[in-house]
């Protein structure tokens, strides 16, 4: 198969701990796949992960969680192997391969060991290329959909989570959970899957890292020999993003559900995306905020002093477009108002003064000395080398990556913090009794 020149790199022995340019293979065939791949002989394993613009950006609707019900039901029955010789086949090699859908795409993860490499990019052809989408596995995979969503319902954390998104991302496809609602899942048809399938399935901005056991160059001609010959000419290209409506005032909305002891509380905002100035320095911020040690300076100020809360925490969810950058506590029903004050002058706090020295030089060895441990299994490595294609980071990023962090200032960190929190304009979901 031909292969594109574009970013080729001839891969060398493994000799750093972190991947770089030296010891990444990149091709691009010729259909558009991209293929990353880095030996690692110490394990007798290989992984494959990967992703394609194949999400929930493209449904409907009145069809919303058209693209994770397609992606659930790939393995469901091809053109060549029913459901159960595909489980017999993965099973008898103590292989794995699964696929689920986001917001932008559908990721995709296996694994197996190194003699087992054509059997895995086998079935994963054959689940891109010809999955024939049973109609009584549709009506099995629906049922759990629907159990599934059923659970979501009555889990306070979910439904926190679910409403904020629909208060931060107003009149924006971010509002949509992925998995959509009961009654479009209900009226999502067989024909539905086969359609999505055919029109937006293709080899164009399909990335895939497999690590491990095999030759980068071999990986690469095997990609080709399973998948080289495919192409979608309907294929369609990812849509844009909006822009975000910002919050002109604070926003709160409460879920009722009944015989809970426990209040889930999400407040936050639209955050940056990954590929933003400065989304370093959010992310220490963040670390600083709510993750460092016993969950920063909300845990510490909300749970273990003032011991309102099950658990309080921040997270920052910078991808391809602006994620939430949201606080999260579980908290006793009556300690609702208590725990979002406390959380409100922890954030007016982040935004009025700079970190501590000590707290941004613990925070800046803390994200430095766990870049090593997420890069020791191979699993760690390939989706570590798809994020480096999904963010065009360049392939010398994670050795870059000590450098990157400890530049950052304090100033930093409060310049970003300032851009994007805005205390008086929150967007606040409550779910409990």
């Amino acid at each position: 198969m031909m292969i594109g020149t574009s970013h080729r790199f001839a891969a060398s022995p493994v000799q750093h701990a972190l991947p770089g340019a030296d010891d990444i293979t990149r091709a691009e065939l010729a259909n558009g796949i991209i293929v990353l791949s880095r030996a690692n002989f110490n394990s007798p394993s290989i992984v494959i992960s990967g992703y394609f613009p194949a999400g929930a950006l493209f449904d409907p609707d009145e069809k919303l969680g058209l693209a994770d019900f397609t992606a659930a039901a790939l393995l469901r029955g091809t053109s060549q192997r029913s459901f159960q010789e595909i489980y017999d086949a993965l099973e008898s090699a103590a292989a794995s391969l699964t696929f689920s859908a986001g917001t932008h795409t559908v990721s995709l993860h296996g694994r197996a060991l190194a003699e087992d490499l054509d059997l895995l990019l086998g079935l994963l052809a054959e689940a891109l290329r010809q999955p024939s989408f049973p109609p009584d596995q549709v009506e099995r995979l629906r049922a759990q959909l629907l159990t599934a969503l059923a659970i979501r319902a009555q889990d306070t954390g979910e439904m926190a989570s679910l409403t904020f998104d629909q208060i931060v991302y107003t009149g924006h496809p971010y509002r949509r959970p992925e998995d959509g609602f009961p009654e479009t899942v209900q009226a999502i048809t067989q024909a539905d899957l086969v359609d999505f399938h055919k029109r937006h399935y293709g080899a164009r901005n399909l990335i895939l890292a497999i690590v491990g056991a095999v030759e980068p160059g071999r990986a690469v001609d095997k990609v080709a020999e399973y998948l080289g010959d495919w192409s979608n000419p309907e294929q369609p290209e990812p849509p844009s993003l909006p822009p975000i409506t910002a919050l002109q005032q604070t926003k709160t909305e409460r879920v009722t559900i009944p015989g809970k002891a426990q209040a889930d509380i999400l407040l936050g905002v639209a955050g940056p995306p990954r590929k933003a100035p400065g989304f370093l320095a959010a992310a220490l911020g963040n670390n600083i905020l709510g993750q460092f040690g016993m969950m920063g300076r909300i845990g510490d100020s909300v749970r273990e002093k003032a011991g309102l809360a099950y658990y309080a925490s921040s997270s920052l969810s910078g991808g391809l477009g602006p994620g939430p950058w949201s606080v999260a506590a579980g908290v006793d029903p009556q300690n609702i108002d208590q725990a979002i004050d406390l959380i409100s002058q922890e954030i007016t706090r982040f935004i009025s003064e700079p970190v501590s020295q000590e707290e941004l030089s613990d925070s800046k060895s803390n994200f430095i000395g766990r870049l090593p441990l997420s890069l020791e299994s191979n699993a760690g490595v390939a989706s570590a080398l798809t994020n480096l294609e999904r963010f065009q980071l360049g392939l010398d990023y994670y050795r870059q990556y000590p450098d990157l962090v400890q530049v950052i200032t304090a100033e930093d960190v409060l310049d970003i913090a300032q851009r994007y929190w805005h205390p008086e304009r929150l967007g606040i979901a409550i779910a409990g009794p």
